[in-house]
């Protein structure tokens, strides 16, 4: 029982490190990925706060380095996934029952160590196991996941201190409860902030989670449950599986006891997932919160009035770092006529500094994509433009397996607005351009409005603050992250809540109190202070 109003530390966002030649977390950060990816990693499920093994399981390969085998992770059999599922509701009373500032102060703890002792560690999962940089992994797996952890908390007593008003006669306050059941996290593998914020954000306000990370993902999610244990994080509250997506999402879609659903992976899961759901509506004991971040096909509009430099960095950043394998990454891009052959210049500049290859050469701004499925499905767009009678590769298209899964970044120029790599999510580096006369730029807001059936974000760069409202206002819906004179992607926890709408998602805006309380059920209680005795109201009266 709480004795105090309870105030938490003043949530702060990380300092992004620079790992600048010399520098202690440069030093420390090569030392980590080379003892580990010199180790090799058992990975068991996670289950009332056990390690559990099973007789199936499956090697652990860098995507930069398929041939070489870092670790195994174990896949989870049917007994497993209801052992996960009865641990959680087992633990459910005790962990709902604990005082926030308790539950609050393991997340709080686990931000510390990140930001500390685990640092090196989860980066250098996140560059062996994503083939992500340095630099990308700091502000992901590091910076991103602190600030998640640090912001949730404080959004949380933001939420609980949100009361109704009372008077002399009466007091009206709101309990937020956690919901009733447990709740299933479905996490994917480009983002190990996503994968830690998922299960925590909903665990902080009294929740009891199965999680499923993306089998893509795993070596850095070993590392969020090893600073989970850590901080104290009681058995039961969060279990993890492994494998096969459909057994497990099967089993926790039937129980009646599901009662949430946390996602973020493709358009079209989400919808096979929200079928299920529909489905078995009544045999659940309450309607499930569902929240899903989705896919995307993000725009660049480049008005005449743009700096072709400032349109060129916004490509290059907006569509290749990453190899592009970010649901806000930069995929279609309109420019105007006149801005268009400065633009390829500076892009086709850009492109050819980039050197790409492991994720332990800092000098590499590029690496592999994910795994083999996701290389054979960007590497048939690349084939099929270069095939294409209304499209053609610019720039880049080349790419190879045979060590890694590497793509070089890629343009393609569009001879046709509605080409296929301007309306289907890749997932990959490739950048379409679409050019545009400068007179249609009206007729261009309309286009990027309708093409596609995603609205996750965009970004129109123009210097004429006339054409920056007009844009802005046309396609108000076609974004839920918006961007003004910038790459579109890189949201910042606290600063910019991520989330999209149409086929991109519910736009529950994560890194926001508007995501968390989607893991509340409120109880209003009204307590009245002197009861009435008589029924009769003053109109009665003769």
């Amino acid at each position: 029982m709480s004795t105090g109003f309870f105030k938490v530390p003043k949530a702060k966002n990380e300092v992004v490190k620079s790992y600048k030649p010399g520098s202690p977390e440069r030093k420390k950060v090569i030392e980590t990925y080379n003892k580990m990816i010199n180790s090799f990693t058992e990975v068991p499920m996670y289950i009332n706060g056990k390690d559990v093994k099973s007789n199936n399981k499956k090697s652990i390969s860098p995507p930069h380095d398929h041939k070489k085998i870092v670790g195994e992770y174990f896949i989870a059999e049917p007994k497993h996934i209801d052992d996960a599922i009865q641990t959680a509701l087992d633990a459910k009373k005790k962990w709902e029952n604990m005082s926030w500032e308790n539950r609050s102060a393991i997340f709080l703890k686990a931000a510390e160590l990140i930001a500390g002792p685990y640092r090196s560690k989860i980066n250098a999962a996140t560059m062996i196991g994503q083939s992500k940089t340095v630099h990308q992994a700091e502000i992901d797996s590091a910076c991103e996941l602190i600030d998640f952890l640090r912001f949730n908390v404080e959004y949380v007593t933001q939420i609980y201190s949100n009361q109704p008003a009372s008077d002399n006669n009466s007091w009206n306050r709101i309990e937020y409860r956690p919901l009733e059941g447990f709740v299933y996290a479905v996490t994917p593998f480009n983002f190990t902030a996503i994968a830690g914020n998922l299960p925590t954000c909903m665990a902080m306000l009294g929740n009891v989670v199965l999680w499923k990370p993306s089998s893509t993902q795993i070596y850095s999610a070993k590392v969020i449950i090893d600073v989970l244990k850590e901080a104290g994080l009681p058995d039961g509250v969060i279990n993890v599986v492994y494998g096969n997506a459909s057994l497990i999402t099967e089993k926790v879609l039937l129980h009646n006891q599901f009662c949430g659903l946390h996602f973020t992976g493709s358009t079209s899961v989400f919808n096979s997932f929200w079928k299920t759901i529909g489905d078995n509506i009544a045999n659940y004991k309450t309607y499930p919160k569902i929240v899903g971040e989705t896919g995307g096909k993000d725009f660049i509009v480049a008005h005449e009035s743009a700096d072709p430099k400032q349109v060129a960095t916004a490509i290059t950043r907006g569509a290749f770092e990453f190899q592009g394998q970010k649901c806000s990454a930069a995929s279609r891009g309109y420019i105007s006529k006149s801005i268009w052959n400065e633009v390829k210049k500076l892009l086709d500049q850009d492109l050819k500094s980039i050197s790409m290859g492991s994720p332990e050469n800092f000098e590499n701004f590029v690496t592999s994509v994910i795994d083999e499925k996701s290389f054979d499905k960007i590497s048939n767009y690349i084939d099929s433009a270069n095939s294409s009678l209304d499209a053609e590769v610019i720039m880049g298209g080349n790419y190879d397996k045979t060590k890694g899964y590497f793509i070089e970044p890629t343009v393609i120029l569009a001879k046709v607005p509605d080409y296929i790599t301007m309306r289907e999510e890749i997932f990959g580096p490739v950048m379409t351009i679409y050019v545009y006369d400068d007179s249609k730029f009206e007729e261009i807001l309309s286009l990027v409005d309708n093409t596609s059936e995603y609205a996750l974000t965009g970004a129109i760069l123009a210097k004429d603050r006339y054409v920056v409202e007009k844009a802005t206002k046309a396609l108000k819906n076609s974004a839920g992250n918006f961007y003004i004179n910038d790459k579109p992607t890189g949201a910042v926890v606290g600063k910019q809540p991520f989330g999209g709408a149409r086929g991109s998602g519910t736009n529950d805006k994560a890194g926001s109190m508007l995501n968390l309380l989607r893991w509340v059920s409120p109880r209003l209680i009204k307590e009245t202070f002197v009861t009435p005795t008589d029924y009769k109201y003053p109109f009665l009266e003769k």
